[in-house]
């Protein structure tokens, strides 16, 4: 029986994780995820793609310990170890925005997770961190990477340090989430709150995705590069020179002294 369940909402594609009793995520659940997202990025009919767990308190708790003991002992697991590093490649490189809707324990490996989505938005009960100190290990699936990245070096070396487990307001406060939403409602609201992003053209929200998370692994003349060719293919699509031209009719009906949305 599969962990993972996917509900299409207009446009949004919404994958939810229920592995009880504690949503720990096993090398074969990934595996699973993986599997998920290869099909929903080749979808032209899905704009965003929303990750958030199915039980109660939980996002994904964190790797199934007893996978990475199996594991650190050379015993035989269920499920390929590698699958983590690949799957959180792809929500990087699929072209629809990757929304973490984090809706409780989101510590080590589903904090790692929820930093390879493009945004994150945290319900107030969620508590997020990479603890993986405490029990003599360290991030393995890119927190040290892009963490840091996300929150700035000093700030995650604190954390990653420390071991220490930051709530939702914090989580804000430092920008490891985009935005804090009741828990009432969360799922309802969080499809709500990308759905400004659902509204804009597929093809464009992939160019802007991509220039974003390649260019910032770039030196900056590379990522400007990068930029300038992905913005010539998207200036060269008829649907972009039609919406440009919709725009620019709305401008030439609205008086000077009236704002115009585009």
């Amino acid at each position: 029986m599969s962990s993972w369940d996917v509900e299409l909402r207009g446009n949004f594609a919404v994958a939810t994780f229920r592995r009880p009793p504690r949503n720990f995520m096993s090398f074969a659940a990934m595996g699973e995820l993986e599997r998920l997202l290869t099909d929903v990025s080749g979808r032209d009919d899905v704009s965003v793609v929303v990750i958030t767990g199915g039980l109660p308190g939980y996002f994904v708790a964190h790797a199934d310990l007893e996978d990475l003991s199996r594991l650190g002992r050379g015993e035989a697991v269920e499920g390929d170890p590698a699958s983590w590093g690949r799957t959180l490649a792809l929500i990087e490189t699929m072209p629809q925005p990757v929304i973490a809707a984090v809706n409780g324990q989101a510590w080590g490996g589903g904090c790692e997770l929820s930093l390879a989505c493009t945004l994150r938005v945290a319900a107030r009960s969620a508590h997020l961190g990479q603890p993986e100190v405490n029990v003599g290990i360290i991030p393995g699936a890119g927190g040290t990477q892009r963490l840091a990245r996300l929150v700035g070096p000093g700030r995650a070396a604190e954390l990653i340090l420390s071991g220490r487990i930051v709530g939702a307001e914090e989580a804000h406060a430092i920008g490891l989430v985009e935005a804090v939403l009741p828990d009432d409602d969360f799922l309802d609201r969080t499809v709500e709150w990308a759905g400004l992003l659902a509204a804009k053209p597929r093809f464009a929200l992939a160019a802007a995705k991509r220039a974003i998370v390649e260019g910032l692994r770039l030196p900056f003349e590379e990522g400007l590069r990068l930029e300038g060719r992905l913005f010539v293919e998207c200036q060269r699509d008829a649907r972009a020179v039609d919406l440009e031209g919709q725009a620019l009719r709305r401008y030439r009906e609205t008086p000077p002294d009236a704002s115009v949305e585009l």
